[in-house]
């Protein structure tokens, strides 16, 4: 390929934010101490770094149209699974073809914009997924400042006849400085951080940022004043808002870094701003991304003239604005932070990974089966027809992305569930079939027969440090165009 005639950048880009929002103030009221102004995002107690990534996932292919990607690459501070590939579990619910690699790269804040700035450098088109939960004790900074949230980016090239999306946002370089020292850590086991004196972070985290800053600058061969719009993120909130201040930047350039509503979303956060800033930003913009972490990283690029006519499938700004309030007590518990008395049944077994590896369209893509001849739909598949009783005359049915309708449901009380009560519900699918699902993200008392819903990837359980992902269903709460039946 002619390096000469190829744009590489953004294709796409998505951002995913929980559905449950934690009132700050409320930590104040009951312990008389931490919290602050505002909400974060809270992943539900059925989500993890893996099926927060999945969603993001979605979001940006759906955006993207027919683009697929030809790698996937997954980055999480936080991985549900160790030694094990988190990433082959978002590749599966993607439904994407086996030569597609899908790799970790992961284990530290950094690994987010790390992956994105080797998929910018490399060839090919790679959908970079990063994902973070943050938490920390009761009344601590992390607990109230964090958040939980994670995006996808889909890189690659336009040129004539390489993508089916055009580029939206025109890679146009990179600066980094790196230094060792030990400013926040966690070792392997353990659930909260641990925090460096804050005035030490500052003097090693501005200098590195701006040294990074004008590497960029260099290598677009652009100045500062050539930038339209700038996000500067990192843990160190301290640090952030003296590297603001040291860089001299103009009124209005550096945007919402979501601190207030959605809280500081660690590894997935450098990306998910930079999906909220094109989702604002006009052709020819040059927007920048600043992530202070273990040394800073800045990336840039330009928006390109594809901006104008691309639609994200879901904006972040949607997702920040629907949102419902979670009790403190509740989130403790989902945390792990404390103990409430759980259902008197036995917990479930470990799934099989034998019948999990068999069953893998079903359980992971949620892919039915079509009778070729009736056109009957089998939710899970079947090798043998309802209608007619033909045998192994069946096509795929990929039902992931249809919305459907509660035609009955039931509130069931004794079932295990780390959040009861559990809500099962019969859906009628747009266009054919029937299939009884558990709902997520809604309280008991709203949901009414007749609720539009769609699918969304979960975690059922945990039962031998094995996790059980399968799709559940949620209340469509967005416009019905960011629903696409396939």
């Amino acid at each position: 390929m002619d390096g000469s005639n190829t744009v590489r950048g953004i294709v796409s880009a998505a951002g995913y934010v929980p559905f449950r929002r934690l009132q700050r103030a409320d930590i104040a009221k009951m312990f008389g101490s931490g919290g602050g102004k505002g909400t974060r995002s809270v992943a539900s107690y059925d989500e993890d770094t893996t099926t927060l990534g999945v969603e993001a996932a979605r979001i940006a292919l759906r955006s993207a149209g027919a683009t697929t990607p030809s790698a996937v690459w997954f980055a999480t501070a936080d991985p549900a699974y160790l030694d094990k590939t988190n990433a082959t579990a978002i590749h599966a619910a993607l439904r994407l073809d086996r030569e597609c690699p899908a790799l970790d790269l992961g284990g530290a804040l950094r690994s987010g914009i790390g992956a994105l700035r080797i998929a910018l450098d490399g060839v090919g088109t790679t959908l970079v997924v990063s994902s973070d939960i943050r938490t920390g004790l009761p009344t601590s900074g992390d607990e109230s400042g964090g958040g939980d949230g994670a995006a996808a980016i889909l890189v690659g090239d336009d040129a004539s006849g390489t993508t089916t999306a055009p580029v939206i946002a025109q890679y146009l370089g990179a600066g980094a400085a790196t230094d060792e020292f030990v400013d926040r850590w966690r070792t392997p086991g353990e659930r909260r951080s641990k925090i460096w004196e804050e005035r030490f972070g500052e003097t090693k985290y501005v200098p590195l940022g701006v040294q990074a800053w004008q590497a960029a600058l260099k290598a677009a061969e652009l100045s500062s004043g050539d930038i339209d719009r700038v996000a500067i993120t990192g843990l160190h909130g301290r640090a952030v808002n003296a590297l603001a201040k040291t860089l001299g930047l103009a009124d209005g350039v550096k945007v919402d870094d979501l601190a207030g509503s959605v809280g500081i979303t660690g590894t997935a956060h450098a990306a998910l701003l930079l999906t909220a800033m094109l989702e604002a930003a006009t052709p020819g913009q040059v927007l920048a991304v600043v992530m202070l972490a273990d040394g800073a990283d800045v990336l840039l690029f330009r928006a390109t003239d594809a901006l104008a006519g691309y639609q994200s499938a879901r904006p972040v700004a949607t997702q920040v604005r629907s949102a419902q309030d979670l009790p403190y007590g509740k989130f403790l518990s989902w945390r792990g932070m404390v103990t409430v008395e759980p259902p008197r049944r036995p917990e479930p077994a470990r799934v099989s990974s034998s019948a999990a590896g068999r069953s893998e369209g079903w359980k992971f893509g949620f892919v039915g089966s079509r009778d070729r001849t009736s056109g009957a739909l089998h939710l899970p598949p079947s090798r043998v027809s309802m209608d007619g009783g033909a045998l192994d005359d069946m096509e795929p049915a990929p039902m992931a992305d249809v919305a459907g309708t509660i035609v009955t449901f039931t509130i069931d009380k004794l079932a295990y569930s780390p959040s009861p009560p559990i809500v099962f519900a019969v859906v009628d699918f747009d266009g054919g079939g029937r299939f009884p699902v558990e709902m997520t993200d809604v309280d008991a008392a709203d949901v009414k027969i007749g609720d539009r819903v769609e699918m969304t990837f979960r975690r059922l359980f945990t039962a031998d440090g094995i996790h059980d992902y399968f799709w559940k269903a949620r209340p469509v709460r967005t416009a019905a165009s960011d629903l696409e039946v396939s």
